[in-house]
């Protein structure tokens, strides 16, 4: 990739996938790459909509499994965020699908989302990634408190989330692929953009 793409006026990828935990201002900066690069984002939770729509329980278990068991969703940090990885790697062929379409048809896009794994994406060539990290459990309660005031101060939430993101992170590190911390959120997309061009050196 070099001065032919930005002749074609294209970026130097054409998946650019930004995934992390909830909370992690992963979406934030994905609208924010999304205008700088003036590509589209699709969000994984769509995807999950959609399969959810025109599958059952039986045929994908573990995606419909917080609909059909929505008293998990207040077990143990531990146990929720075994249940998010299972969730996660059931939608391995889904999430690869989208990707490969966009490679194929020549298409760039951001992917962001919750359920993306690290090893979905590499840090050079036509796929690339980043990883959003927070490891504050109260930065993490002030951003749901942020975004979601009517809930009230989300800890339980907050915890599965980080002990999720901390799984992603590790799970990033051992591919290979960049993670960032958010804050400071003024340069998120700057220095998000900055690991994405340099491959996660120098960031």
């Amino acid at each position: 990739m070099g001065g032919d793409e930005e002749e074609r006026g294209l970026p130097g990828w054409r998946v650019l996938v930004v995934g992390g935990a909830s909370g992690m201002g992963k979406t934030r900066v994905s609208r924010a790459l999304a205008r700088r690069y003036d590509v589209p984002v699709v969000e994984i939770d769509d995807v999950v909509e959609a399969l959810l729509a025109v599958t059952r329980p039986e045929h994908l278990p573990e995606v419909h499994y917080w609909r059909t068991h929505p008293e998990a969703a207040h077990r143990t940090p531990e146990s929720v965020v075994e249940r998010q990885i299972a969730v996660a790697r059931a939608l391995v062929p889904a999430v690869e699908a989208v990707v490969a379409n966009h490679v194929d048809t020549d298409t760039p896009v951001i992917v962001e989302g919750d359920y993306v794994l690290p090893g979905q994406a590499g840090t050079n060539g036509l796929v690339r990634a980043v990883f959003v990290h927070e490891d504050s459990e109260a930065h993490v309660v002030s951003n749901y408190l942020a975004r979601e005031p009517k809930e009230g101060p989300q800890h339980h939430r907050a915890r599965v989330s980080v002990l999720y993101g901390r799984w992603l992170a590790d799970q990033a590190h051992a591919v290979g692929v960049p993670v960032v911390a958010p804050r400071p959120w003024h340069d998120l997309p700057h220095r998000v953009d900055h690991l994405v061009r340099t491959g996660g050196r120098g960031g």
